[in-house]
């Protein structure tokens, strides 16, 4: 039986981070080494789901795949040389693959492979080209549970915040938004079904709206609002 290729499995802690590394363990093509997560140094939470460290760690730890994590600083002047360093890291240990949870943004399937393919990483893409519709469907087949932890806030009220992200949650998403976020009208932290042995104890011990300017490929900036959920584990 051939050698599996190694790969290191691009962690955000959400339902499409969990639903991808299910099929692709699943699969048992590649063999995944480390789940590898972004992490703000200031607030020491992932980017973007601003999940706490701890966390991410059991959420690992549960898994069974070790965590690597990479800090940047908040304006992520940084993200070019820490990502490349990373890369090497990883190299080091015969890494040829990084997989996403991405399902249709062209623009950012093409950026990971403008950066990753000419350092020899090549990008896997597990739900790549389904319709949001078909990774939904495959999300509440697949036994994993999810919290949404953050929403932008012109699409989703605070209300959204702490719900499991069931059939009854989606169909009661306005029309407007992506079923699956992936335009980034919510968030969500993955704790509990198959993929994990133990479930992640957690709760939502506050509600916040945060800011952020960020970047179009219009080369423009626009604010967004997010309300934003601030968690912490529960420990017996």
């Amino acid at each position: 039986m051939p050698q599996r290729k190694k790969a290191v499995f691009n962690w955000s802690g959400g339902k499409d981070s969990a639903l991808a590394l299910q099929k692709v363990l699943q699969s048992d093509e590649l063999e995944v080494v480390a789940l590898l997560t972004t992490i703000n140094e200031e607030t020491l939470t992932s980017s973007v789901h601003s999940i706490p460290i701890g966390i991410l760690s059991k959420q690992a730890e549960s898994i069974g795949i070790p965590l690597h994590t990479t800090s940047f600083t908040k304006d992520l002047s940084d993200y070019n040389e820490k990502m490349h360093k990373t890369v090497e890291h990883f190299k080091k240990q015969k890494v040829t693959h990084f997989i996403f949870g991405d399902i249709f943004l062209a623009d950012v399937k093409k950026h990971r492979e403008k950066n990753l393919n000419p350092l020899g990483i090549e990008v896997v893409e597990p739900l790549w080209n389904k319709s949001p519709a078909e990774v939904m469907n495959d999300f509440l087949k697949s036994g994993i549970k999810a919290k949404i932890i953050v929403t932008q806030a012109d699409k989703l009220d605070k209300n959204f915040i702490g719900k499991d992200l069931n059939a009854d949650t989606v169909s009661s998403f306005p029309d407007n938004i992506d079923i699956c976020g992936e335009n980034g009208e919510y968030h969500t932290l993955a704790y509990a079904g198959s993929l994990f042995r133990k479930d992640i104890e957690f709760a939502v011990v506050n509600i916040i709206q945060t800011t952020y300017d960020i970047g179009l490929s219009s080369g423009q900036t626009k604010n967004f609002a997010y309300w934003q959920a601030e968690i912490e584990l529960v420990t017996s």
